[in-house]
């Protein structure tokens, strides 16, 4: 299966806000229940369009179809898109903090089938590219067992309250390289 990568344009947004959904709701009902699903794709999960903005959010394709997204960044915030913070991030130093890695998202039809591994190499290697050789992460449930398997250990389990009175389980996890 051949994966091509381009950085992601604010004209994607719709389609990757569609993307999430269904990487969300298909991917988390083993860990997850309606409540928080629904709850985390309102509050916490959505396009962070700083990362478009710093050309560091990723679109992955095959055979010419969105299968995924996710991407890096050089500033502070872990996880979350526009609607779970309310400044601009302060940038990172390459010599001491970690680059974060951000909204990664596959699509069902495309789960386990490397796509969310092909955009992991892509970031990492962007942010290794930009003086970073240590990374963090906030993982949700699903996708630790991706980034155990690239790595990345988890440091702190952490339960994100959200508005509804929902609460979103989450791993803050780290790799040095």
């Amino acid at each position: 299966m051949n994966i091509d990568t381009r950085l992601a344009t604010f004209d994607d947004i719709p389609l990757l806000q569609q993307l999430i959904g269904n990487s969300v709701r298909g991917l988390s009902t083993a860990y997850n229940t309606p409540g928080q699903i629904e709850s985390a794709i309102k509050y916490i999960f959505g396009i962070d369009t700083q990362l478009i903005i710093d050309g560091t959010y990723y679109v992955a394709l095959v055979d010419g179809a969105i299968a995924g997204c996710g991407g890096w960044s050089k500033r502070n915030t872990l996880y979350g898109g526009d609607q779970h913070k309310e400044v601009e991030d302060s940038l990172l130093d390459p010599a001491k903090d970690a680059a974060r890695i951000r909204a990664f998202f596959v699509h069902p039809d495309w789960a386990r089938r490397g796509v969310g591994r092909h955009i992991m190499q892509v970031c990492e290697k962007a942010a290794k590219n930009a003086g970073f050789n240590k990374f963090q992460l906030g993982a949700t449930l699903p996708g630790v067992p991706l980034y155990e398997a690239m790595g990345y250990q988890a440091v702190q389990k952490i339960d994100e309250p959200l508005p509804d009175g929902e609460v979103l389980p989450l791993v803050k996890m780290s790799k040095t390289l």
